[in-house]
C-alpha cells in the first residue's frame, strides 16, 4: 500500500504548536503502545526543542506487557522518561502527575531559586491522530473538558486545560508529517486507525494485518475465527468473511465487511494483547 496523506489543517496544526512552544515547559507526547516508534511524529523532536519530554505508552492494555516494559527501557536509555498509561480507566492514569512534575523538576528548582512560587508546570500533550490525546486530558481532569472521538481529526484547535495549581495542560490537534519514507510505518498507523479508514484499501489493509498476525502470533485469527491460518491471506480473509457471515446481496461474500470487522477487533483488544514492533 502506499501512503500520502497531509491535510492543510496539519499545516496550521504544526504552525500553532511552533508558536506556543515557547509557553510551555514540558512536552507530553502520547505514542500508541502496539507502535511506540512509528505512532511518534518526528517533526514533535525539531518542535520540542530543548524543553523537558515526557513519553506516555498509551493504550498500553492492548500491547503485549512485556514489550511494554522493553519499550520504557529503551526511551529511557535515550534520556527520555517514559509511562505506559491507559487513559481511558483513571486508575492507569495515577503516575502520570508525579512523573510531570518529576520531569520538570529542574524548572522547578530554577523557579525557587528565583523567588517565583506556585507557577504551575505547564504541559504541551502532543500526538498523531487518534492516539487518544483528548481522552488522557479527560481522564487526567475527572470532566470532559477536551473534545473526544473514535476516529483522527476531532480536536481542531487549541485548548489549555488547569488540571490543578501545580499543573496546566495545552491541547493541541494531532498532527502527521508530511511523507512516509517508510511505507511500513503508514501501514501500521492504518492499522490502529491514525490514518482515515475512508482514504484506504480496506480489503488490502486487512490482508496486510492478517500477514503478520499469521506470522508473529499464530493462533489469535483460528481461535477467534475458528478458521486456519494460510499463506494466502486474502483466501484467509475470504474464510473469516465466511465465518461471520459477511454476505453480499447476492450471497457473495463481502471480504471488505469482514477487513472491517478484523480491523476493529483489533483496534479495540478483542483479539488479545498485541504489538506490532519492538525495540531494536
Amino acid at each position: 500500500m502506499h501512503f500520502q496523506w497531509y491535510p492543510g489543517h496539519m499545516t496550521k496544526a504544526k504552525r500553532m504548536m511552533q508558536e506556543n512552544i515557547k509557553l510551555v515547559d514540558l512536552v507530553i507526547e502520547l505514542v500508541d503502545a502496539r507502535i511506540p516508534v512509528s505512532s511518534r511524529n518526528p517533526d514533535i523532536d525539531g518542535l520540542g526543542g530543548n524543553k523537558a519530554r515526557l513519553i506516555l505508552l498509551n493504550k498500553a492494555d492492548l500491547a503485549e506487557e512485556k514489550w511494554n516494559d522493553a519499550w520504557i527501557a529503551y526511551f529511557e536509555e535515550r534520556g527520555i522518561s517514559a509511562v505506559k498509561v491507559n487513559s481511558r480507566k483513571s486508575g492507569g492514569l495515577k503516575p502520570v502527575h508525579s512523573v510531570i512534575l518529576s520531569a520538570c523538576k529542574e524548572k522547578i528548582e530554577r523557579d525557587r531559586r528565583r523567588g517565583i512560587l506556585n507557577r504551575p508546570v505547564r504541559a504541551m500533550v502532543a500526538g498523531i491522530p487518534n492516539v487518544g490525546k483528548s481522552t488522557f486530558i479527560n481522564t487526567l481532569a475527572g470532566k470532559a473538558c477536551a473534545r473526544t472521538g473514535n476516529k483522527p481529526g476531532v480536536t481542531k484547535g487549541k485548548q489549555w486545560i488547569r488540571l490543578n495549581k501545580q499543573v496546566e495542560l495545552l491541547d493541541t490537534p494531532g498532527i502527521l508529517w508530511p511523507k512516509f519514507e517508510d511505507q511500513t510505518v503508514g501501514l501500521k498507523l492504518a492499522y490502529i486507525g491514525s490514518i482515515k479508514d475512508e482514504i484506504l484499501n480496506t480489503e488490502e489493509l486487512g490482508t496486510e494485518l492478517i500477514r503478520f498476525l499469521c506470522i508473529n502470533y499464530p493462533g489469535v485469527l483460528e481461535e477467534k475465527y475458528q478458521i486456519e491460518c494460510s499463506e494466502d491471506a486474502y483466501g484467509t480473509l475470504n474464510d473469516i468473511a465466511e465465518s461471520r457471515h459477511c454476505l453480499l446481496r447476492a450471497g457473495e461474500l463481502d471480504t471488505e465487511k469482514a477487513a472491517l470487522l478484523l480491523l476493529d477487533d483489533f483496534r479495540s483488544g478483542r483479539l488479545g494483547r498485541l504489538t506490532l514492533e519492538y525495540p531494536a
